[in-house]
């Protein structure tokens, strides 16, 4: 594994970010867990970030995979392609938009670029409305609209983006107030900013935060917005590459704690559909979608090899109803983080909703982020055969927990003793 590491270190960028003071190769995985190459076995609490959405080596998955293989990998989007007709067929289904297209590409940040590019088109503005502590990709444009400084390495961008608040409840100027005022005061500020700029072509928000540590506005403040933003003609951009699929439990997509006053005007996803298979993508209604006015392909987005994992991982998602098994376990699971962490005093919250989990560190007795602790309680869990994730955003500090939705009662209190035994060797 050392020289696994050394020829990594000569051969990849300084800022390609490993877990690890030892880095591990995972090698191979079944189910919800994974093996790394000295054989160690792990229950996997972060599914390649959010990814391995149902199980790892799922079968219908793989039999999907290797049966497309055999018939034609790949075309582009210039010829006629089954497999991506029927994925989109059922994604259009399940979006919640009206006479929606959607738009195959290989991530989740060219699906974010997309939307950008479909919003700055239609409104024919290249301002942009975003959260702060929000994180949307590392494509120039996307990098440019994040609202969190560790992952936004250069203020270059061909977007002005403005930074509205409400992602984060617990920190920042209204963190004092109830869920109404909290509402009432974020609407206020939107409010605002309209005031002060040209008009923007849209609003993009990720319905819980992701890279951010899992932080979330009260349900309807994104409903609250649309309201203002229909006001001004704003486009809303539901960011689900982490929300989507049914992960949230309560909600197939994230917008939908935010559904009153209607879906949004564009969503993007990618991760979890594919299953560890490159997917992204974009849904609209089709005046936004077909607003462009010059050719477009994607060579990759959309090949038939991904679409084929995609069809098979949505079917196994829906009709073993992981959403509900999400609600479920992911209630328990909460529960039981919450109690162990009732006895830590470095613990400031556990937050969440599913199977989309995090736990925010802080230094005892303060309310400063303990990026310390946060990096001793991913080893520990390491060492006592969990793998889970972080993040954070501005002087903050989390834990994130994210298994693939078809997570057992068993595993999930596994898991939760591994990882309160981690946390107790942090304080």
């Amino acid at each position: 594994m050392n020289d696994l590491y050394s020829r990594h270190r000569q051969v990849l960028p300084d800022w390609l970010a490993l877990y690890y003071d030892e880095p591990i190769e995972i090698t191979h995985g079944e189910g919800r867990h994974v093996w790394d190459s000295a054989g160690n076995k792990y229950l996997d609490f972060f599914g390649g970030i959010l990814t391995t959405m149902t199980a790892h080596a799922l079968p219908e998955v793989t039999k999907a995979v290797s049966e497309q293989a055999g018939r034609i990998i790949h075309s582009s989007t210039l010829y006629l392609n089954r497999p991506m007709v029927e994925l989109a067929e059922r994604i259009a289904q399940v979006s919640g938009i009206p006479d929606a297209r959607v738009f195959f590409t290989t991530s989740g940040t060219e699906a974010n670029d997309t939307a950008l590019l479909l919003a700055t088109a239609h409104r024919r503005s290249n301002t942009v409305l975003a959260m702060r502590n929000s994180y949307h990709g590392r494509s120039f444009s996307t990098v440019g609209i994040t609202g969190n400084r560790g992952w936004s390495p250069t203020s270059l961008s061909p977007l002005q983006t403005h930074y509205v608040h409400g992602a984060v409840r617990g920190r920042g100027p209204f963190a004092g107030l109830d869920d109404r005022a909290f509402t009432d005061a974020c609407v206020a500020d939107l409010r605002d900013i309209l005031g002060h700029i040209r008009p923007p072509a849209a609003l993009i928000a990720e319905p819980i935060q992701g890279v951010g540590g899992f932080t979330s506005p009260p349900d309807g403040l994104y409903a609250a917005f649309r309201e203002v933003l229909d006001e001004h003609g704003v486009l809303w951009i539901a960011d689900e590459v982490q929300t989507g699929w049914g992960r949230t439990g309560e909600h197939f997509w994230g917008w939908q704690a935010h559904a009153r006053s209607g879906p949004p005007d564009i969503v993007t996803f990618a991760k979890g559909i594919g299953n560890g298979m490159s997917i992204g993508g974009v849904i609209a209604r089709a005046e936004i979608m077909n607003c462009l006015d010059a050719n477009s392909i994607s060579t990759f987005g959309g090949t038939q090899i991904t679409m084929a994992a995609g069809l098979a991982n949505l079917t196994y998602l829906l009709e073993h109803d992981l959403q509900g098994n999400a609600r479920r376990v992911g209630g328990l699971l909460i529960e039981r983080l919450r109690a162990a962490a009732a006895q830590l005093p470095g613990v400031r919250e556990v937050r969440g909703r599913g199977l989309m989990i995090g736990i925010e560190l802080t230094r005892p007795g303060t309310d400063e982020a303990d990026p310390r602790a946060a990096s001793a309680v991913l080893e520990a869990a390491r060492a006592g055969g969990l793998l889970i994730g972080k993040g954070g955003g501005h002087d903050t500090s989390a834990l994130r927990i994210a298994p693939p939705l078809s997570l057992t009662v068993a595993e999930a209190e596994e898991g939760a003793a591994i990882l309160e035994q981690a946390l107790r060797s942090a304080y």
